[in-house]
């Protein structure tokens, strides 16, 4: 009853939504600087599937230890291995095969705008999946808006080409599977403590990364030291507390009650990002962003209209 008064109070909502996007918003610069720390190239594919895994095994394990403190059981049943691997696939292997590929090619700013397009695909997916969740003028326009600020981010700059390459792209497709990763959950949640569910997409998801990683690049092929060392600690923690502190947010609250803080996510993503790997914040960047961020809160504006609470949706970075 103390989680479910702290969470359902303002104060609480505001606290926790921030600093999950918070959260998830510094994964840019810190993927980035790990990527520098441990000379992981751009087109070492497998060293950075390698990196992603550990991350990910990692912040299984911390939902693990965390739940067990509080005595909750995450004993594996045989009945959900299939829907939880199915999850992990796309919601972890298949999304950060993607994102940690498209990022090694981007900056971080371009990468935290683009995330900002999960809330749009999401919106997409559940137009044709659901009848009930249907596309409105508000939503197409919100839509319109979001993508609009993808492209001004990506607008030349001062004798430059069109920058919307590879990079960008991996980054819109990892952000579609995030998405769809979206949907699979809530529908897996409906039979599935989502503690459970998640901790085990993750641990499922990046042991396939670092099996296809290892493979190539052999399991041990970074030379950690205590900076690099942390960073991957970070990184998994971000994930561990990122889906702990929203998940609970999630549960207590309905989703149009809270859903409007995910545009936190980039905004904190580009801040973070010029702070920490020195990047110039252009003028198509701050742009770029307010479109994204107004796209989002007109998109999930009308959910809160909604009679019926929509389903809980985890998101990740």
């Amino acid at each position: 009853m103390k989680a479910e008064k702290f969470f359902t109070s303002k104060l609480g909502i505001i606290a926790a939504a921030m600093f999950a996007t918070f959260l998830w918003g510094s994964a840019f610069p810190a993927i980035k600087l790990s990527y520098t720390a441990l000379n992981i190239g751009a087109n070492e594919y497998d060293k950075q599937l390698l990196f992603a895994g550990y991350r990910f095994f990692l912040a299984g394990v911390m939902i693990f230890l965390f739940f067990t403190l509080f005595k909750q059981s995450l004993k594996l049943r045989r009945a959900t291995i299939v829907p939880l691997a199915q999850l992990g696939l796309v919601q972890t292997f298949l999304q950060y095969l993607l994102f940690y590929f498209g990022l090694s090619y981007s900056t971080g700013m371009q990468g935290a705008v683009i995330a900002g397009t999960a809330s749009f695909f999401q919106i997409l997916f559940a137009h044709f999946l659901y009848a009930d969740d249907s596309l409105s003028v508000r939503k197409w326009l919100g839509i319109a808006l979001g993508f609009g600020g993808v492209l001004i981010v990506n607008l030349p700059k001062a004798g430059a080409d069109f920058q919307f390459g590879i990079g960008e792209l991996l980054l819109l497709l990892a952000m579609m599977a995030s998405a769809y990763g979206n949907i699979m959950a809530k529908e897996r949640a409906a039979s599935m403590d989502v503690s459970y569910l998640t901790a085990y997409q993750m641990l499922f998801g990046s042991i396939g990364l670092i099996i296809v990683g290892g493979a190539s690049a052999g399991f041990l092929p970074f030379d950690f030291n205590s900076y690099t060392l942390l960073l991957v600690v970070y990184l998994a923690f971000l994930s561990a507390a990122g889906f702990i502190l929203w998940n609970n947010v999630m549960k207590y609250n309905k989703v149009g009650k809270v859903s409007m803080y995910l545009f936190l996510v980039p905004v904190f993503g580009v801040l973070l990002s010029g702070l920490f790997l020195n990047e110039v914040m252009h003028y198509t960047i701050l742009i770029g962003l307010m479109l994204v961020v107004v796209g989002i809160i007109v998109v999930n504006g009308q959910k809160s209209a909604d009679k019926a609470p929509k389903e809980k949706l985890q998101s990740s970075a």
